[in-house]
């Protein structure tokens, strides 16, 4: 049987679309990327309910977050590189007053491919990670990010749900639940725990693989929510393992490697691997072809979790 796939974003607009068929409260914003992002689904369902307010991020949050304080439950959706246009307003008006704005950022790592670095966020992340009040989301299939979307809305603060454009294999079966600040464990192990997010869920989930045949076992982790971290998984697997790594789709610094090594280093600190992108941008290429040269592949996770097994 062949493996099904889709992309996140796909999740995401047929969520929206669902959500809004069920409640009249709901809005969608996008700038003028519906298509890419997937609203334009909600779009064509609910014209009076969507508002496209142009090549303008800026605008975006602002009437997002007027759209909020008057009550509305908010869904905007833009490229992940272009929400940080807007992140003077994101942190001011949306995150300050802990407006109900949902902010979906699609298109996000090196995933996007051959797009190329200029489109490629790689530190959209470390931004709303930063900010007070901001939930940071990132699903690992579209199944999670239609969950995603329907626990959003009733969950009455500001968040960041990063997606991604092109497909990827699905994990979850339709009864999935999803809950904000729970990491999953997919895969369990004793020798190391990879800790991942987003698209290298599955890398790491061949890596385990991989490792398996040098008599290596692994936990595999999906974690979601990015903040809050799942502080009680992070610990409870590092005392078990003593070996804890990493794996995203952007930059290592400000990242889920940073968050998990910032809640080790204050509550069991051991030997911590992050690997993603090594503070540098990426380049246009195919997104297999990028994984491996950045070392964000499953042969390269691999490789790293062996050698530091072996010097352990």
């Amino acid at each position: 049987m062949q493996e099904q796939k889709a992309a996140t974003r796909d999740g995401y607009g047929k969520a929206l679309l669902e959500l809004g068929k069920k409640n009249q409260n709901i809005v969608a914003l996008d700038a003028d990327l519906s298509d890419s992002t997937r609203s334009e689904y909600f779009a064509k369902e609910f014209p009076d309910r969507f508002f496209s307010v142009g090549i303008a991020e800026q605008n975006l949050i602002g009437v997002s977050s007027g759209l909020a304080y008057s009550g509305k439950i908010v869904y905007a959706s833009t490229f992940a590189i272009f929400s940080e246009r807007a992140f003077e307003f994101v942190r001011n008006v949306v995150s300050r007053n802990k407006l109900n704005v949902k902010i979906a950022g699609s298109h996000a790592g090196l995933f996007t491919g051959e797009d190329g670095k200029s489109a490629q966020a790689i530190e959209d992340i470390a931004a709303y990670r930063a900010l007070p009040n901001m939930v940071v989301l990132q699903p690992c299939d579209s199944v999670e990010a239609e969950k995603m979307v329907f626990v959003l809305s009733d969950y009455k603060c500001p968040s960041y749900m990063r997606l991604h454009r092109n497909p990827v294999p699905i994990i979850h079966n339709g009864d999935y639940k999803f809950e904000i600040g729970k990491g999953e464990i997919l895969r369990d192990g004793k020798d190391a725990v990879i800790f991942a997010t987003g698209t290298m869920v599955h890398e790491s989930l061949k890596a385990s693989s991989i490792l398996k045949n040098e008599n290596i076992d692994v936990y595999v982790v999906n974690i979601s929510t990015i903040k809050p971290l799942d502080n009680k998984l992070v610990i409870e697997l590092a005392k078990k393992t003593n070996f804890v790594v990493t794996a995203e789709d952007h930059n290592i610094i400000g990242g889920l490697g940073s968050a998990v090594a910032e809640v080790l280093s204050e509550n069991y600190p051991c030997l911590v691997k992050r690997i993603g992108m090594q503070d540098r941008y990426g380049e246009s290429g195919k997104p297999e072809e990028l994984y491996k040269k950045y070392g964000l592949d499953a042969e390269s996770i691999a490789e790293e979790v062996l050698k530091f097994v072996k010097k352990r």
